[in-house]
């Protein structure tokens, strides 16, 4: 398994965001696909855990398509909200993917448990867990993590979901405002990946 590269590669998400991501970092011989491409809905996410939820959807999506995926789970966690949304950070999202609104509730989240949030340093990191899975049944998975802390306001037009508001340690910038190339040098997707494009 580990001899013999990877060439195809479907990416099992349905998040355009993700895919987009998917892309920059992993090389251009890799011929990529997605689910979203064979209209494939994903599967229920009910592991507890971003490595159980990460191999759950590269095994479904593997085994409905024949061919080798990638998957991830990836989400939010934010020390003093019990390191919530996490595994629930799309769905807070709802059913429309509707990242401002669940920006909204991390904020209101933070306004009831302290008024004055916004003068202390919130502390976060991004996780992200991968994994490859196999038609033969082989798998491989990779946890990365990004530490942070979360902004006072929404900033940047450039990522998804809950970037515009988290802001990497050694940055004064958000997610949201650092170039999709820069931050997939760095972030908990990058994290992951070094373990796994041996495979590549």
């Amino acid at each position: 398994m580990l001899k013999k590269k990877i060439t195809d590669l479907l990416i099992g998400s349905n998040n355009q965001g993700k895919i987009d991501e998917f892309k920059v970092l992993l090389p251009k011989s890799v011929k990529l696909y997605s689910a979203k491409a064979y209209k494939i809905n994903s599967p229920v996410e009910n592991r507890k855990t971003f490595r159980g939820n990460s191999f759950l959807k590269a095994k479904y999506f593997s085994r409905k398509t024949n061919k080798i995926c990638l998957a991830d789970d990836s989400g939010l966690e934010i020390s003093i909200l019990n390191n919530n949304p996490g595994i629930f950070s799309a769905r807070w999202a709802g059913r429309r993917n509707n990242f401002n609104a669940a920006i909204k509730k991390v904020f209101n989240q933070l306004n009831k448990k302290d008024k004055n949030w916004k003068r202390k340093k919130i502390k976060a990191r991004f996780v992200c867990a991968l994994t490859i899975y196999w038609p033969n049944g082989k798998f491989f998975t990779s946890v990365g993590k990004i530490d942070g802390t979360i902004s006072k306001s929404k900033k940047g037009k450039f990522g998804f979901g809950y970037d515009p508001i988290f802001i990497p340690n050694g940055e004064e910038l958000t997610f949201g405002q650092i170039l999709r190339s820069n931050k997939a040098k760095i972030d908990h997707r990058m994290q992951a990946y070094r373990d796994i494009k041996k495979f590549f």
